[in-house]
């Protein structure tokens, strides 16, 4: 069985964060690891309490399952500090095997989750990843992406690696875009109207590293990735008083 790690923060209330790349790891039938960057006291709405980690107990908890354990892929989700980017970064540099990067910024409910000191580092960090995926919001803040304005793609032009931008809307459909210096791939499906959103954006990184892990492509992984997460929007269960979480059982691959 592959494993794959998730470098990310805690989610008390199950939908997003590690608890969302565990259940997705689960589901595309690889083994799941985790190091914790912080702890989160938080629910569909909103981020109530952040409680960032030391990030030498971060390296710590790297360290002990890249020791044990032959890791085949890594999720990296929410870092919050430069001294936790900085570390994780340190990490990434002697990897030779998949690296899928959530930038994470802003939770669904809007809560900031990244310090503001720290986007440098993050931006650093991504140049390191096989991919890196984040949502218009964070494709903004990290590369100046505006969607729909073609002057605003220097930077990812310019970037070593690729990036998948999310959340875009064309019709009916589900729109993520691809891009690896001038070359652009649009991947969709179909856009389900729902207000449960919580942990999708983690669970699609996770999905895609899971992917990789088992030896499909960067683009296959996408596909299968994003199948995945619409069917988990589809057949969300519809609790909590925010933005809900997603289904992750029904969108599993094997799924009936």
């Amino acid at each position: 069985m592959k494993v794959v790690l998730t470098i990310a923060g805690s989610d008390s209330s199950g939908g997003a964060g590690i608890q969302a790349d565990l259940k997705t790891f689960e589901a595309f039938g690889v083994f799941g690891a985790s190091a914790i960057t912080v702890l989160t006291a938080q629910n569909t709405l909103g981020v109530q309490k952040i409680h960032p980690l030391p990030a030498s107990f971060v390296a710590e908890q790297i360290r002990s399952v890249t020791a044990d354990f032959d890791v085949a892929a890594v999720k990296i989700g929410m870092l919050h500090s430069t001294p936790i980017i900085e570390t994780v970064a340190a990490f990434v540099e002697t990897l030779d095997i998949p690296v899928v990067l959530d930038p994470v910024c802003v939770s669904k409910a809007g809560s900031n989750l990244l310090e503001d000191d720290a986007l440098s580092s993050l931006r650093e960090l991504s140049r390191m990843a096989t991919l890196t995926t984040p949502n218009l919001h964070e494709a903004y803040r990290l590369f100046g992406y505006l969607s729909g304005e073609s002057d605003s793609l220097d930077a990812l032009i310019a970037h070593p690696s690729p990036v998948l931008i999310k959340n875009h809307v064309v019709g009916n459909l589900s729109a993520d875009l691809l891009y690896f210096g001038r070359s652009k791939r649009i991947f969709t499906d179909d856009l389900i109207p729902s207000t449960d959103l919580h942990g999708t954006g983690c669970s699609y990184a996770s999905a895609i590293a899971a992917s990789l892990a088992l030896g499909n492509s960067l683009e296959e992984s996408i596909v299968r990735a994003k199948r995945f997460i619409t069917e988990a929007i589809r057949r969300a269960p519809h609790i909590g008083h925010g933005p809900g979480p997603i289904n992750h059982k029904a969108g599993a691959p094997h799924a009936s």
